[in-house]
């Protein structure tokens, strides 16, 4: 019997119709309850972040290699994960995409080789990792082979960091071994009410502690972002995250290896800020906005914070000075008086570690009354975690511009950017007060014994307290023994900081050879 002849499959229609498939991701109705859940799908998110046209997407017709409990019958190209790169304001960038549709996001073996290749990519080429992360996990059906997956990212995560810019956006859940891929990464943004990081979620919580907590309450974004520290940033929907991330992105340079994008500014560098000369409250217990201090120098007021929810009495924010990407440090004097704890501490140490990496200047402005004391600070380990941040400035070799606005007092002002720690420019305004500690706790020490035999103790202690202020509530003797650069009035600092970060746009400074340093983690 004669064989059947059939006409030939055309490449271009079979390539058209593999493509049409891939794009299907895990199928209308899946589609249908993603949307309904108020979450973007994978490739509607790489749309949003990438400039449009520019996204090259890799491994697309990738599939999972699994033949057990049925896996062999469900197949979906792309297995769950859309990687590729793109632009984001004409500057290049990798990006992988979660696509909760397809098994649930749920990572492979093939699904974790995808990831991982556009991480060598990146790191080969020197361009940033945004992750966009919406998985239930790993996938059961593959058992080892899905955490191994797990491992080989985190892995590029480590080898990748201080190279490349790391970011997570979480946009749906994100727990058990998957959560610490994020956390490697340089930055986490998450999404209010749609998104939750945790390693064991609330049935294994309940079974184990017998404690009943949501999913949103255990690890949701406002959790993260104002309790544990995780989250950077949290926004309101899939498109605001991601407007976060161009925005975080527009700051970072592409690798290790370059200065950050520098910018047209049209805000004069001579601006001169006159109602910075009130500002500073005189009483030295008085509080203020430092973040007001911060718009008024920076370019158009623009000030970008990170952490802000987290540890409110230290601010960490990218900004631009003269068009040049900076990261400020500044005490926050409205929040517990600006004192360095155990949680300001760490957020500060991981942010002036992260602008070191990547050479971005740092600019810290003090008004530091101290460590906060307490049996659970202590406890706690204030000692080595105020050490990170002390560590952190004195190993940072990017430039460093310091200025006291205010108090300086004890350990607090050597841990914050001083000139003892290869601060390069040290200012002050001539409200600073640099000293061991304040006129009233100094003066009972020091002066105890004469106010104890003065016939009116309270008088005596006024005046000696008012001498010690003549003394030492003041930036000049600091300035007397070169500490201090120079003491400026307070409506020069835009100026200032514009020319000390001119002069040092050339710094060069190394560490001594070493394999790496130990940090007191």
């Amino acid at each position: 019997m004669a064989s059947v002849s059939l006409p030939p499959v055309s490449p271009t229609s079979l390539l058209d119709e593999l493509n049409a498939k891939a794009l299907e991701g895990g199928g209308a109705d899946r589609i249908k309850k993603q949307h309904e859940a108020g979450k973007l799908t994978a490739r509607e998110r790489i749309d949003l972040l990438l400039d449009p046209g520019t996204f090259v997407e890799l491994d697309r017709f990738v599939t999972h290699r699994c033949s057990d409990f049925g896996m062999e019958k469900q197949v979906v190209l792309g297995d769950g994960v859309v990687t590729g790169y793109g632009m984001v304001d004409g500057r290049k960038i990798f990006v992988f995409a979660q696509d909760f549709t397809v098994f649930g996001g749920s990572l492979s073996g093939a699904y974790a080789k995808k990831i991982c290749k556009v991480m060598d990519l990146a790191m080969k080429v020197g361009a940033p990792v945004v992750g966009l992360n919406d998985s239930g996990g790993a996938r059961i059906q593959e058992g080892v082979e899905s955490l191994a997956g797990y491992a080989d990212i985190f892995l590029r995560n480590t080898l990748a960091s201080g190279v490349v810019p790391q970011i997570s956006a979480i946009l749906g859940p994100c727990a058990g071994g998957a959560v610490y891929s994020p956390a490697i990464t340089d930055f986490i943004l998450m999404v209010e009410n749609s998104s939750y990081m945790f390693i064991t979620g609330p049935d294994v919580i309940k079974s184990v502690t017998h404690e009943e907590v949501t999913k949103e309450d255990l690890g949701g974004a406002s959790a993260h972002a104002g309790k544990s520290g995780v989250a950077h940033f949290t926004a309101p929907s899939d498109a605001a995250c991601l407007a976060q991330v161009k925005k975080l992105l527009s700051f970072l340079p592409a690798n290790n290896h370059e200065d950050p994008p520098r910018r047209p500014v049209a805000d004069a560098l001579d601006r001169l800020v006159p109602g910075l000369d009130a500002m500073i409250p005189i009483e030295p217990n008085r509080p203020y906005d430092v973040k007001e201090v911060a718009r008024a120098v920076v370019d158009d007021g623009d000030l970008f914070e990170v952490a802000e929810q987290y540890a409110a009495n230290i601010v960490t924010a990218f900004a631009r000075i003269g068009g040049r990407p900076v990261g400020i440090v500044a005490n926050q004097p409205q929040v517990l008086a600006g004192v360095l704890d155990i949680d300001a501490s760490m957020k500060a140490a991981r942010f002036v570690r992260f602008c070191d990496c990547f050479n971005i200047p740092l600019v810290t402005l003090v008004d530091v009354p101290g460590f906060l004391p307490g049996v659970a600070q202590e406890h706690g380990g204030i000692i080595k975690h105020g050490a990170k941040l002390l560590f952190a400035y004195a190993e940072a070799t990017v430039p460093k511009v310091t200025v006291i606005l205010r108090k300086a007092y004890g350990g607090a002002y050597d841990v914050m950017a001083s000139k003892h720690i290869r601060a390069d420019l040290n200012l002050a305004f001539p409200t600073a007060e640099i000293a061991v500690m304040g006129a009233e706790g100094a003066v009972n020490i020091v002066r105890r014994a004469e106010i104890a035999k003065a016939a009116n103790p309270e008088a005596a202690r006024a005046e000696f307290v008012a001498e010690y202020r003549r003394k030492f509530a003041n930036p000049y003797k600091a300035a007397e023994l070169g500490f201090i650069d120079e003491v400026i009035q307070p409506r020069e600092l835009r100026v200032r900081l514009a020319q000390s970060l001119e002069v040092l746009a050339t710094k060069r400074d190394v560490n001594p050879p070493k394999k790496h340093s130990n940090l007191p983690l």
